[in-house]
């Protein structure tokens, strides 16, 4: 799926289910709510914590997607076109880190 076509589902399924977008600062406590769901399972799955039994079955795919979700509800409702968003920040890493990583010798680059 492209990023503008997620943006307009996301966009019709508030509309045909949501009944509205919660206000900008609303979402954006949403956001950090489902990022702290999937950090639990990171933690847990991959970090030095133990995962808890009621942990096991959770999806850390569809806590990704929720967080995506609530991440284009914000970039609907305040305007932002995603895509070429992320087109001008790739370009705008690249830029600036050309060389950044591949000489970083913590990373196993060339020095």
């Amino acid at each position: 799926m492209e990023i503008k076509e997620l943006q307009a589902k996301t966009d019709a399924w508030i509309k045909e289910f949501g009944v509205r977008y919660f206000n900008e600062l609303t979402n954006m406590a949403i956001l950090m709510e489902e990022v702290g769901e999937m950090a639990r399972i990171m933690a847990r799955r991959y970090g030095e914590q133990s995962e808890k039994e009621s942990d096991k079955g959770k999806d850390l795919g569809d806590e990704m997607a929720d967080v995506i979700f609530v991440l284009t509800c914000i970039a609907n409702q305040t305007g932002i076109d995603l895509e070429e968003a992320i087109r001008k920040n790739f370009e705008k890493k690249t830029k600036r880190d050309a060389t950044r990583h591949l000489d970083n010798e913590k990373l196993g680059g060339s020095f």
